[in-house]
């Protein structure tokens, strides 16, 4: 059996004017199919060049990416992209409703099929009735939510995200938090995530894979075992959680100084 996303020994440096920056070193790991994952680590640690290696957007030096056991050499069919910054991906001078269709137009659907998807994944994150609105008479939050539909209504098998909600106020960002966990749980979709925020990271994940210090390893991976129901007034104040994000932390922290981790940093058993 393989892993449905398979990361092995994957280096990336980059050369040019006379330097050589080992951004990824070696990293090795997997994603079964269906499971959410957040990774998380130092600042400059290389989750940018390791997302873009994931969604085939770059060349690793060495090492490979696999998807349901095919190498993955540029943009794989099955994958959708949400990054950060919602302001440059979305199109201006386009309604919603066509931000949303436009990924669509590449593959061969029927007029009424791409109108379909369109309307289900603007139902889905709550914009129905924002379809002919222009993304610059929206808010950041709901910006990002068009985003987000742009994505399931390529109705992708994997879903890489990259900061999505690193741009937005605290209460957008829980909702949006909400708002991925629920579609994950519902359409079963494979999500790779990356954040700075620590305790999204657990809220969110099943499992949390923590990196080093550039050049990047994987340094450990936490199974995130709170319940499958979350919510933001209860979860976040688990004793469970306080344990969870408590051994993140304390393993970024070790990472940024380079030192090795103690047994004392393990979260303890349930």
């Amino acid at each position: 059996m393989h892993a449905f996303l398979a990361v092995s020994g994957l280096q990336k440096v980059y050369e040019g004017s006379g330097r050589r920056v080992e951004a990824v070193r070696d990293l090795t790991f997997t994603v079964e199919a269906g499971e959410l994952v957040c990774l998380v680590g130092p600042s400059g640690c290389g989750k940018t060049t390791l997302l873009k290696c994931v969604g085939g957007l770059l060349t690793p030096t060495a090492g490979e990416v696999r998807l349901a056991g095919r190498p993955v050499s540029g943009p794989p069919p099955g994958m959708a992209f949400v990054f950060q910054e919602y302001g440059q991906s979305l199109f201006p001078w386009m309604r919603v409703r066509d931000n949303v269709e436009l990924p669509l137009k590449q593959n061969p659907l029927s007029k009424t099929r791409r109108q379909e998807l369109v309307a289900d994944a603007l139902e889905s994150v709550g914009l129905t009735d924002a379809a002919k609105a222009y993304p610059w008479q929206l808010s950041g939050g709901m910006q990002q939510r068009v985003a987000i539909a742009r994505a399931l209504a390529y109705e992708p098998e994997v879903l890489l995200m990259y900061e999505p909600f690193a741009a937005v106020d605290t209460q957008t960002r829980a909702d949006l938090e909400d708002l991925v966990r629920g579609l994950w749980r519902r359409r079963g979709f494979t999500i790779l995530f990356v954040t700075h925020d620590i305790d999204e990271a657990v809220y969110l994940g099943e499992r949390v894979l923590i990196l080093s210090a550039s050049p990047t390893v994987v340094q450990e991976q936490l199974k995130v075992d709170l319940p499958d129901e979350r919510d933001q007034l209860h979860t976040r104040v688990a004793p469970r959680f306080a344990e969870l994000r408590t051994h993140v932390y304390e393993q970024v922290q070790a990472a940024k100084r380079g030192t090795p981790v103690t047994k004392s940093d393990t979260p303890p058993p349930r």
